[in-house]
């Protein structure tokens, strides 16, 4: 029982934050002259359009995970290794964005209410601080720069091409790799803690903002 109420507050979370996430990808991407992720079906908010079932399962289980990349080609862009940062950051930062709108909800709640909310503004509640917790998962692992991630994207910025190609030759592994450290715990310990720094330096701006004490 505790895991469908659980469901009920994830699932939707869940879906939202691939949806944004992926969405942020192709339309940046639209936007410097790639015409890909809209020939692909990927420029819209449907999240069946943008869901890997494997990750989707990762962000319920792990609260960590990621969704289907968006296929995107930089030699249309003007500067190829900066518009593909530009694009890989996009998915993080809508992640950052939303969370960050959630929780300022959040904080507008508590402050009108005093605290008290009555039964469907507390689901809403609810939901908001795992859609909180759901982006900030999505963004943070994300960033990891482990093929095909986001994070690999941008490391390709900073690393020589052929060092940076060479490195891609393993992304087929990556997805395993990153499962098994969810899986034995190997990297909840630093995530948990970016997540943890993230959330409070959010709370704090909102507090501080509404003036919550």
């Amino acid at each position: 029982m505790d895991f469908i109420y659980q469901l009920i507050y994830t699932l939707p979370a869940v879906l939202i934050a691939i949806s944004m996430h992926e969405f942020a990808h192709g339309y940046v991407s639209y936007k410097l002259g790639d015409p890909t992720p809209e020939q692909s079906g990927r420029l819209t908010l449907n999240p069946l359009a943008h869901l890997d079932p494997l990750g989707a399962l990762a962000l319920l289980v792990f609260k960590f995970g990621w969704a289907k990349p968006v296929g995107v080609n930089p030699y249309y862009y003007k500067n190829k290794k900066k518009g593909m940062v530009m694009v890989s950051l996009a998915g993080p930062i809508m992640n950052f964005t939303l969370a960050f709108l959630s929780i300022a909800i959040m904080g507008i709640i508590l402050k009108t209410t005093g605290g008290y909310v009555g039964n469907f503004v507390f689901y809403i509640f609810n939901f908001l601080n795992y859609l909180f917790i759901i982006n900030i998962g999505l963004g943070v692992f994300n960033l990891i720069p482990v093929p095909p991630l986001d994070g690999s994207k941008v490391l390709g910025a900073v690393l020589p091409t052929d060092k940076y190609f060479k490195y891609m030759k393993y992304e087929k592994y990556g997805m395993g790799i990153l499962l098994a450290l969810l899986y034995f715990n190997v990297l909840s310990l630093p995530l948990n803690a970016v997540l943890g720094s993230i959330s409070n330096i959010m709370w704090n701006v909102v507090g501080f903002v509404l003036n919550l004490s």
